[in-house]
């Protein structure tokens, strides 16, 4: 994705742009505290310096200065956070986010039959609308963390956390599982994708539509081969199969810019590739490889996938 941004220090939300004020601001205290501390040892090591009463120094500069500075910084600090936005589950649009090991899972409402609409690793959010996140985990700790947009937020298996998030222009923003949760931690990647009011509600009406029918005689091998495969083992495609929700669903798979929670861009050829031996590409994942299955199988099963957009 284009213009993707994962920094604390550019931020494009209101509590990322306090998080990233907190960062600006004691940055700057520890610079100045450092260059004062600097300046006195250096003056202290003069050969004609002054020698000065302890008591003046510890009064000073080990009581004063300390209780000043921190007192301010946390008086500071303490009106700031007040200013955060709410975490509030009453917001107009709630999304859950599971995560698991090592993707996320995605659920919104649809507002017109009701439905789940399930998705995965990508977030799409309304621009200028705070959104609550309910946020749990489906086996070990987990911590979803977007800095462009918002703080860390710890997801435990067994209870239900939250967090609100609020992009104030369009945009994709990257997040990452912040707490270690086994061998393919680091590849755990997650997109929030900002968009405008009116294209969100078209995205959210195409994603509550079940998959698209294939047209041609590649695709339709593509399908076939999906349940010869026994894929819906843990796969769901609406209108296709349904039963297990293990593996990521993927109604609208070749919708999404990346595969893998971020590891892969989407298009045919790496899904071929994932497909054929996932272990190669990220090792470790709950995915067995589709040993046995001929290359122009697997060509026909990637190009399937590749079109339920």
């Amino acid at each position: 994705m284009n213009g993707t941004l994962q920094s604390v220090l550019h931020p494009a939300g209101h509590d990322a742009a306090v998080i990233s004020q907190f960062a600006w601001v004691l940055f700057g205290a520890a610079t100045v505290i450092f260059v004062a501390v600097m300046a006195l040892m250096a003056l202290s090591l003069r050969d004609n310096a002054r020698p000065l009463r302890p008591g003046l120094w510890i009064a000073g500069a080990g009581v004063a200065f300390p209780v000043l500075v921190l007192s301010a910084l946390l008086t500071w600090s303490t009106w700031r956070s007040a200013q955060l936005v709410p975490q509030s589950s009453q917001a107009a649009l709630s999304i859950s986010v599971t995560a698991r090991m090592w993707w996320w899972e995605v659920r919104y409402r649809d507002p017109a039959g009701g439905r789940e609409i399930v998705t995965a690793n990508e977030i799409h959010i309304p621009v200028g609308q705070a959104v609550y996140v309910g946020l749990n985990a489906a086996d070990v700790i987990h911590s979803l963390w977007v800095p462009s947009l918002s703080g860390k937020r710890d997801m435990i298996p067994g209870r239900v956390t939250g967090l609100t998030l609020r992009a104030d222009r369009p945009g994709v923003y990257r997040g990452q599982c912040a707490e270690f949760c086994g061998a393919q931690h680091a590849n755990m990647a997650l997109h929030v994708v900002a968009l405008a009011p009116d294209a969100f509600r078209d995205w959210l009406r195409r994603q509550a539509s079940p998959a698209r029918a294939p047209q041609g005689a590649l695709l339709e091998r593509g399908r076939a081969a999906f349940l010869e495969q026994r894929c819906q083992t843990c796969h769901t495609i609406r209108g296709v199969a349904e039963a297990r929700r293990l593996g990521p669903d993927l109604t609208h798979v070749g919708s999404r810019a990346h595969i893998g929670a971020g590891l892969l861009q989407t298009h045919q050829n790496t899904l071929a590739g994932w497909i054929a031996d996932p272990q190669a590409v990220k090792p470790g994942v709950f995915m067995p490889a589709a040993a046995g299955t001929d290359g122009d199988t697997l060509r026909a099963l990637a190009a399937y996938l590749e079109h339920l957009q």
